[in-house]
Order: structure tokens, then sequence, then C-alpha cells
């Protein structure tokens, strides 16, 4: 089951990312890398981990992106070919700030 869940995860990271850069025009979007993707066991939620290159970005992307959350949600529909399309969740990857710190730890 658990691999059935990552080959959808997969999908779904692969098919938003593609979505969100060739039809969400929104020029308050920065750039936008989807780390990863995490889907419920009955395949209705996925949350959608989001980072950005520039910080000062993070809050209007954010924001762009829940706005989208529909659009997006509805084009994925179009690309996948499950019974039910799982409700989207961005949330901020905060795994860069970990690594900055075990790098700063590191070279001390």
């Amino acid at each position: 089951m658990a691999n059935k869940q990552e080959r959808i995860a997969s999908i779904i990271r692969k098919n938003i990312a593609e979505i969100i850069q060739f039809q969400v025009k929104d020029p308050h979007l920065g750039f936008v890398s989807i780390p990863e993707v995490r889907v419920s066991k009955d395949f209705s939620y996925a949350t959608v981990y989001v980072s950005f290159i520039i910080e000062k970005d993070i809050a209007p992307s954010l924001e762009v992106l829940n706005k989208a959350k529909g659009y997006i949600r509805s084009e994925l529909a179009k690309k996948l070919d499950t019974r039910r399309v799982p409700e989207i969740r961005f949330v901020l990857d905060e795994g860069y700030k970990k690594e900055e710190r075990i790098e700063e730890l590191l070279k001390k």
C-alpha cells in the first residue's frame, strides 16, 4: 500500500509543479520548488511542501498558491486517472533552515 501512496504522491508532485510553472500566471508568485508531497491513506488529502529561493517571496507566494488551490486541483483532475482528486494543502518546507543550521554547526 505504501508503494501506491508513494507513486500517487510522485505523480501529483510532478503534475502540480508543471501546473504552477506553466499555467499559474501571477506576478507575485516567486520561484517555487516542490520537494515533497504526502498523500493520506485514503487519497483524499495531499500535503504539498513548497520552498522558495528568496525569503521575502514566501508570504505573498504562499498566498497566491492558496488562492489558486481550486484552479490547481481542477487542472490536476484533468491529468490524473484516479477516481478522486485529493484536496490540496500547501505547506512551507522548513528543511532548508535545518540544513543551514547543520552546515553552520559543522563549520564550527
